[in-house]
């Protein structure tokens, strides 16, 4: 479909019209007299001469015409690619049946502790969190899925999308310390609801996974709970790792670092918002989370379809430099010398 995106612009077509009309006219000289007499021009050959400005009067009147009508297309293609046409381009979004699930992730220097075990070798608590939340965001095809990853700050990684592969190339690249290393559940369950809440009611779900307890951020974990249950959105929380001594190697050398996980803290966030809390030792809290999600009511499919605009001001541009290059080589209707001579030549 055809359209101009500033028709407005419309009005300017008149506008050299207008001031040819208004524009004030000198007052033209006579030849016939001069500072109160008479002038009279003798020329030995007037017949000659005479002759010779006929012949330049009709060229002169025929390369006005020419020259006008360039004028008027400069004009007229100049405002109408100031109208801005636009081919517009219908597309259809289809969006289909699933929940709103917003991935918030621990990056805290805690999650480089190795107290987990696979296929006999220590392994980093990040790197089980990453491999948990790659099978569940394997298995959720159909949902809306986004990231948000918090340690001192909480950040965005993804906006809610339907593109698992993105996701899941997303997760392999979060790395500990990332966002600090610190822990702000709170402002990671803001920013968390803050984005749901765009979302349709009924399948809002934010998953929080943390090794620790709340040590930064601005807003307390329990008033961002309460926000998040205003908005329906329910949160589920895992807590990952053992307290305790755990190992942690750090500065090129093992060490035992005391480290605790505020479970009353999570369980609390999770139940006033109607969720749950798990703990992920293994991937048996991942399948506890599917059978809680899946009993949720799923939200009707939409679409919705949007004009996508294709400009085209290009061609009246180009037309309008066209006009413009035959005035400069025919100014006044008339070939340049120079272009006259080189044609004979």
């Amino acid at each position: 479909m055809f359209s101009f995106a500033t028709p407005w612009a419309a009005v300017l077509l008149p506008l050299p019209l207008l001031v040819w009309k208004l524009w004030p006219r000198p007052h033209a000289a006579t030849d016939a007299y001069m500072y109160g007499h008479r002038s009279t021009l003798l020329h030995p050959a007037l017949g000659r001469l005479a002759s010779t400005f006929v012949a330049a009067r009709s060229l002169t009147h025929a390369g006005s015409h020419l020259q006008l009508a360039t004028l008027a297309l400069l004009w007229v293609s100049l405002v109408i690619a100031l109208m801005q046409p636009q081919w517009l381009e219908p597309y259809t979004e289809i969006r289909t049946e699933g929940y709103d699930l917003m991935l918030a992730v621990d990056t805290s220097r805690s999650m480089e502790a190795l107290d987990f075990t696979v296929d006999g070798k220590q392994v980093t608590r990040m790197a089980v969190i990453k491999g948990v939340l790659g099978r569940f965001v394997d298995a959720r095809d159909g949902d809306r899925i986004g990231i948000v990853v918090f340690g001192s700050q909480a950040y965005v990684l993804s906006p809610m999308t339907l593109d698992v592969d993105a996701v899941h190339s997303l997760i392999d690249a979060i790395v500990s310390r990332m966002a600090g290393d610190g822990t702000a559940i709170g402002d990671a369950i803001g920013l968390g609801v803050k984005k749901l809440r765009e979302r349709p009611e009924g399948s809002r779900i934010l998953i929080l996974v943390t090794d620790g307890e709340n040590t930064e951020g601005s807003l307390p974990p329990q008033l961002a709970a309460k926000l998040a249950a205003h908005e329906g959105i329910r949160i589920y929380t895992i807590g990952v790792g053992t307290k305790g001594l755990v190992p942690f190697y750090e500065n090129g050398r093992m060490t035992q670092v005391k480290m605790e996980i505020d479970e009353e803290l999570l369980t609390e966030v999770a139940a006033l918002t109607g969720g749950a809390y798990f703990r992920a030792t293994d991937s048996d809290a991942l399948d506890q989370i599917y059978q809680q999600i899946d009993a949720m009511e799923k939200t009707e499919a939409e679409a919705r379809s949007v004009m996508i605009p294709r400009s085209l001001y290009r061609w009246p541009l180009g037309v309008a430099l066209f006009a413009l290059l035959l005035l400069g080589l025919f100014p006044d209707g008339i070939p340049r010398p120079w272009l006259a001579g080189r044609a004979n030549g």
